[in-house]
């Protein structure tokens, strides 16, 4: 049986939210943390979705369900997945009329240090001079 295709939803926040909620705004650790649920699950991420205030009916996110790409989205957790769409219970509900599963991660976020968040703000406030986050 082929493993669950999933779409990784991200959160597009701005850079000035970084010491309030560094979270949201680290979209790389988000994706990771998504990418640790699926493997635990058996799962494979297919998609990584970055979005702010996106409609529950935007194409970006059916593409790929309807290529059949994707069997299922996963957030971070609720609040990630608040930012990324402008409806959450409008997103669950076009969901369910699709019949794709939406779930979120739970699992336990980083615990940013200055360093930490040193580093995000660098990697995401540099990404055109070449920097790969690296």
């Amino acid at each position: 049986m082929d493993a669950l295709r999933v779409a990784a939803i991200a959160s597009l926040v701005p850079l000035e939210h970084l010491d309030a909620d560094p979270f949201v705004v680290d979209t790389r650790s988000q994706h990771a943390m998504c990418a640790r649920w699926a493997a635990g699950q058996g799962y494979v991420i297919t998609r990584q979705l970055l979005f702010y205030g996106l409609r529950a009916d935007h194409c970006a996110l059916w593409a790929d369900v309807d290529e059949g790409q994707v069997d299922l989205f996963v957030a971070p957790n609720l609040r990630v997945l608040e930012r990324a769409l402008r409806s959450v219970d409008e997103f669950t509900a076009e969901c369910r009329r699709r019949g794709v599963r939406l779930e979120t991660a739970g699992l336990d976020e980083p615990a940013y240090t200055s360093a930490m968040k040193a580093e995000v703000h660098r990697r995401l406030s540099m990404p055109t001079a070449g920097y790969d986050g690296t």
